[in-house]
């Protein structure tokens, strides 16, 4: 389990409540196990950081970023966020508030490849694990 701050508990719910018009175009996308049936969580704490979204079997962080990420300050901001998580194991998917309105398929794909977990080389059709092809 990754640590987090639970004193931020507050802050995530109220961001829950006042989400961009991106970030709750997106989470319609995401809720409810649409993409392979993947959970996602919204604002959810991880260490003394807030992420836009949040999916654990797929240990993938998706940000949503609007024009205060793209400031000198913010880039700064969100590589050192970036490292710390990475750091949990998480990787990031970074994406503008823009392309999430207007390349959401590209959007969608991009997420949806970064949830795809190659079959294990034992369960390849004809490995050693393909009991259709046993001749025990």
């Amino acid at each position: 389990m990754i640590w987090y701050n639970g004193k931020l508990k507050g802050t995530s719910r109220a961001l829950r409540n006042n989400m961009t018009d991106s970030e709750r175009f997106l989470w319609a996308k995401l809720r409810r196990k649409q993409l392979l049936g993947y959970q996602f969580y919204r604002q959810k704490t991880i260490g003394n950081y807030i992420v836009d979204f949040y999916c654990a079997k797929a240990k993938l962080v998706i940000e949503v970023d609007g024009s205060q990420h793209y400031t000198t300050e913010g880039i700064q901001k969100d590589r050192i966020r970036d490292a710390y998580l990475e750091s949990c194991g998480l990787r990031i998917l970074h994406f503008s508030s823009r392309q999430v309105m207007a390349e959401t398929a590209a959007v969608l794909e991009r997420i949806y490849d970064s949830l795809e977990i190659p079959p294990s080389p034992l369960f390849q059709r004809g490995g050693r694990g393909d009991l259709r092809n046993s001749h025990a």
